[in-house]
């Protein structure tokens, strides 16, 4: 049992994963602070409020307060678009890296031609 557990926990997928996790968590906090930073103070502008999560509305007795509601949905939609835009970065780089590997020269595809020709005529 601690064998296979050990070959689960030590699988690329995992640590991947877990290394995503941690970059995630501290993306979070980036995007975070930009929303708390800089972009409520220029929508405060338009609203004369730093934060919209104090908004609320009373009905009777009970308060609604819908403000952290709109908050959650503010943070929610600006940390999607930069991870959006992150992953499309990365994404770019990664294409032109791939691009760069699989450039191969006329000399090199000759060369690798002769060597498959040599190992078949040794397999012979």
């Amino acid at each position: 049992m601690w064998k296979d557990f050990k070959e689960f926990a030590m699988e690329g997928n995992v640590l991947d994963l877990a290394v995503g996790v941690i970059i995630g968590a501290a993306f979070g906090k980036i995007v975070s602070s930009l929303v708390d930073s800089i972009i409520m103070p220029l929508l405060s502008i338009f609203t004369s409020e730093n934060n919209v999560s104090n908004w609320s509305y009373t009905i009777g007795g009970a308060e609604i307060m819908y403000g952290d509601f709109l908050q959650s949905i503010i943070d929610f939609f600006i940390i999607a678009f930069s991870i959006f835009i992150f992953i499309r970065l990365l994404m770019k780089f990664k294409r032109h890296k791939d691009e760069e590997v699989e450039e191969v020269t006329a000399e090199e595809a000759l060369l690798t031609e002769i060597r498959d020709l040599l190992r078949q005529q040794n397999q012979s």
